[in-house]
């Protein structure tokens, strides 16, 4: 099978791309840059330079390929509007659209269950339990990402969407390594009481349901998929063992969620008064993703996809903390 990988630059699409070369795939990929990528051509992988945001560019990608692992998309909760509109919506369009002018069978596309997050506390959450509002852009563009995928359906296209939650192992540049850095400073505190239980993902166990997507069929197709280990943990019990493995302090001081919620609002307030608008180190989503419950219920995934998550967080963390060390010793 041939397949074309974009965002193979990034940690969720590098690894698949690698992964799917061992599984003996044919395997396209895109950057904006060939270093990201020069790893992936040296296993293999074809290499066509250049922007997701040029529809003829994306025409050109999808030509000849059997189907699309769409990995590409803006991240993060920083930002204006219209960035993570063009990054997630239109360049999502551009895919659907080169899928369907070059008759690609089979588009799967990697989504997130932050649409489902509005600042509270949930477990088990369902598929079809998308809110009403959003909490940010990153949310709010990633459905309607998700909404132009399935539209395609009904020109043919099949179609899969994958929801994973807290997506870790070796290449993982956003969860920790900002964590890592505030501890290092001795600012980061436990906030709450500490015991909220989230859902984290091996980039193994979302490895092998991307390649599921690929392979599923009939009833399996046209279907919004969350992803997770199936096992939410305490978020401050895998923060402070990534923290011991990094030698560094654990992280033993507590604050109140209104006084970091307040201290976070001041952080953004500052932020955009700043030029150029950095972003804050404190936010007030993160203090709320810190310090709330949200686990996913994974059984649709594992009964349409026969997803059965084989490898531990902690071995997707021992991984991550080895290729961190690898790259950068224990500096920050």
């Amino acid at each position: 099978m041939k397949i074309l990988v974009t965002g193979a630059s990034g940690f969720i699409g590098g690894r698949f791309a690698r992964f799917a070369l061992e599984q003996g795939l044919n395997v396209r990929v895109n950057g904006r840059r060939a270093e990201g990528v020069e790893h992936l051509v040296r296993r293999g992988a074809e290499f066509i330079q250049g922007d997701l945001n040029d529809p003829e560019l994306v025409q050109a990608l999808c030509d000849d390929v059997e189907a699309v692992v769409h990995c590409a998309g803006a991240v993060g909760t920083w930002g204006k509007r219209q960035d993570f509109h063009q990054g997630n919506v239109q360049v999502t369009e551009n895919v659907v659209e080169a899928c369907l002018k070059q008759q690609v069978r089979r588009l799967v596309h990697l989504s997130s269950p932050s649409i489902y997050f509005d600042g509270q506390s949930h477990l088990n959450i369902r598929e079809e339990q998308v809110p009403k509002r959003f909490h940010n852009h990153y949310a709010a563009t990633k459905y309607l990402a998700e909404q132009k995928v399935f539209g395609a359906e009904e020109f043919g296209l099949e179609v899969i969407a994958l929801r994973p939650r807290f997506v870790t192992g070796a290449g993982d540049t956003s969860i920790f390594p900002r964590l890592m850095q505030m501890q290092s400073k001795k600012r980061l505190s436990i906030i709450g009481n500490g015991l909220n239980k989230v859902d984290f993902t091996s980039i193994q166990n979302l490895n092998e349901a991307l390649l599921s997507s690929l392979l599923a069929s009939g009833s399996a197709l046209g279907k919004a998929y969350n992803i997770s280990n199936g096992t939410p943990i305490p978020i401050w019990d895998v923060v402070n063992y990534v923290m011991r493995k990094m030698e560094l302090p654990p992280v033993t001081r507590y604050r109140s969620f209104g006084l970091g919620y307040s201290a976070a609002a001041i952080n953004e307030a500052a932020c955009m008064l700043w030029p150029g608008r950095p972003e804050p180190t404190l936010s007030r989503i993160g203090m709320q993703v810190m310090s709330r419950d949200f686990t996913l219920d994974i059984s649709r995934a594992q009964y349409y996809l026969d997803y059965q998550p084989k490898v531990s967080v902690w071995t997707a963390l021992d991984e991550f903390c080895g290729w961190w060390k690898a790259m950068h010793g224990t500096a920050l």
